[in-house]
């Protein structure tokens, strides 16, 4: 993406295999002009925007003078040519999604495979805009960007674009051998982010794009356990970690993968693991 003035604006931004994330925040009153061509893929939510004048086109498509692009989105497809300026009465605050069709995949059981995306200006998603604005989040979290779920999130995204092209619905229906490759990356990695806290079902089943009944089901035929099993599982291996290092006592440790007390602590390992955590921490020496 190119802005002119360049100084008009601050860009941060974060990029990983086939993926990036740009925050772009108008800093003047002044006309500013963005142009982007390129061999990828970009989605550009605007947080904030309200222009005097201006103009976008996106090449294929009749140009569109609308002043209060608040709360819209525009999706650019690879090879097409973007370019908009902007008089701005309220400074416009966007965020630009890049992906690069090459490195990414969309599993062809989530039947998106071979998407072919269509030019669009200013419209509204409501299930696009809450992923894009979670993943915009995990971004800008102020305890840095943690990649594997920023990464999952962008798949999603990009899962919700291919989706919107299909015209299918976003609640999908129970995937028929468990859960979709994507769906299981985004379920693993919020359940990471969120290990010591108490992660909702109806959280999950919503990343998932599944109602609660069936996204339970699908997780148990994937996983092997249910939802619920699969966190606490998570949390004790997390626990076996932390004990290896040694730099913790296990009070510290509990408290760490999201246990209020010693006691349930301690109850909930043995179980898992056949005994308690100062045994294991002592077999380990």
């Amino acid at each position: 993406m190119t802005v002119t003035p360049h100084r008009a604006v601050t860009r941060n931004g974060v990029m990983w295999r086939g993926m990036g994330v740009e925050l772009v925040q108008a800093m003047t009153h002044q006309r500013i002009d963005y142009d982007f061509y390129a061999k990828l893929h970009l989605l550009v939510a605007y947080q904030q925007g309200i222009r005097r004048d201006g103009d976008s086109h996106i090449e294929g498509l009749p140009r569109s003078t609308r002043r209060d692009v608040a709360k819209r989105l525009t999706l650019v497809p690879a090879g097409r040519q973007f370019h908009e300026w902007h008089d701005p009465r309220i400074p416009t605050c966007a965020t630009y999604f890049y992906f690069d069709p090459t490195e990414l995949r969309i599993d062809s059981d989530n039947g998106a495979a071979g998407a072919v995306f269509a030019p669009r200006l200013f419209f509204e998603d409501a299930a696009i805009w809450n992923t894009m604005e979670k993943l915009r989040q995990a971004v800008c979290s102020p305890q840095g960007v943690n990649r594997l779920f920023a990464e999952a999130l962008g798949t999603v995204l990009l899962h919700e674009l291919a989706r919107l092209e299909g015209g299918t619905e976003p609640c999908a229906t129970a995937a028929k051998g468990g859960l979709a490759a994507w769906q299981q990356r985004i379920v693993m990695a919020y359940i990471e982010e969120h290990l010591s806290e108490q992660v909702p079902l109806a959280a999950l089943a919503r990343l998932a794009r599944l109602s609660t009944f069936h996204f339970c089901r699908a997780f148990k035929q994937s996983f092997g356990v249910p939802p619920h099993r699969y966190h606490t599982i998570r949390r004790i291996e997390r626990a076996k970690g932390m004990l290896a290092e040694r730099k913790h006592s296990v009070t510290e440790i509990g408290l760490t993968v999201g246990f209020s007390e010693t006691s349930s602590f301690t109850a909930v390992f043995r179980k898992i693991t056949g005994q308690t955590p100062s045994r294991y921490h002592r077999a380990l020496g």
